[in-house]
């Protein structure tokens, strides 16, 4: 009995450690971000922060408008021409009006998209906020 403690107590405190080592490595990581870096996106943060542009949490929750994000995300995803950046943009869907966001790899990736958009039935409009990613 008192073996299978101790084989249940070794077990739960390496998985402990090994967790543990897990976070500080994922927090150290974060430190070394350089301002420079192609991930350091606080600007584009702060300028979603003013209201004045619509993110996420702004999409209606008709099921018009919900169906309409939908059918674009999946129609995106299978296109297998986009870059990962393409697929995982933002899209906002308000009263038939669609607007998307984020970076892209190229002008033509962001007409595609738009193209995909203006194509999904019920799209009253489409606001191409896309940002073609400098190199």
């Amino acid at each position: 009995m008192s073996t299978r403690l101790l084989l249940a107590m070794f077990t739960l405190t390496g998985s402990l450690i090994m967790m543990t080592g897990t976070v500080r490595a994922e927090q150290n990581t974060a430190i070394y971000l350089a301002a420079d870096s192609a991930l350091e996106n606080t600007e584009r943060n702060v300028r979603d922060r003013d209201n004045t542009t619509l993110t996420p949490e702004d999409q209606k929750e008709t099921e018009s408008d919900i169906n309409i994000t939908a059918a674009i995300r999946q129609a995106m995803v299978k296109n297998e021409s986009l870059s990962v950046n393409a697929q995982n943009i933002k899209i906002i869907t308000r009263d038939g009006v669609v607007t998307l966001r984020g970076p892209v790899e190229s002008e033509a990736e962001k007409i595609k998209l738009q193209d995909i958009a203006k194509k999904t039935p019920d799209v009253i409009q489409v606001n191409n906020e896309l940002e073609h990613k400098a190199p």
